[in-house]
């Protein structure tokens, strides 16, 4: 009689422990890429915090900005080959102080040092005063 209820009990919980193991995907959009300079392997988290990166190798890496609900993440790749589309929709989690994304479930992930994060609501406000500043002297030119 116990048997078939931990049987039962196990195949219940199974998914749970290996949602737990491989973690839980997000959604974020990706909304910018530029080259950049590299963050140094092996230290990127602390190492954006505590100052200007210094350059790896020659070669620029990508770098993404990546908006969700709730927060803004930038990016760096580790090689110049670290592509991401834009105007995409992809899936992420954080893994040891990196962000594993998934494009299209591909079925390995591209992880990437994360160099800042911001609240989105915090973005959408410095979005807009950008963008205010960047239509200030258009508009006192069209008015003589």
């Amino acid at each position: 009689m116990k048997l078939p209820f931990l049987l039962i009990f196990l195949m219940c919980s199974l998914p749970n422990s290996l949602e737990a193991q491989i973690g839980i995907y997000q959604h974020v959009s990706v909304v910018r890429m530029h080259m950049g300079d590299c963050i140094p392997a092996g230290r990127g988290f602390m190492l954006a915090f505590g100052g200007p990166a210094i350059p790896v190798g020659p070669e620029p890496c990508p770098e993404y900005t990546l908006v969700s609900d709730n927060v803004v993440f930038v990016i760096v790749g580790k090689l110049s080959n670290q592509i991401i589309p834009l105007a995409e929709t992809i899936d992420f989690r954080l893994v040891k102080n990196k962000l594993a994304v998934r494009v299209d479930d591909a079925k390995h992930e591209a992880r990437f040092s994360i160099k800042e994060m911001m609240v989105r609501e915090e973005w959408d406000r410095l979005q807009r005063h950008i963008e205010g500043k960047m239509g200030a002297p258009a508009d006192r030119e069209a008015k003589p």
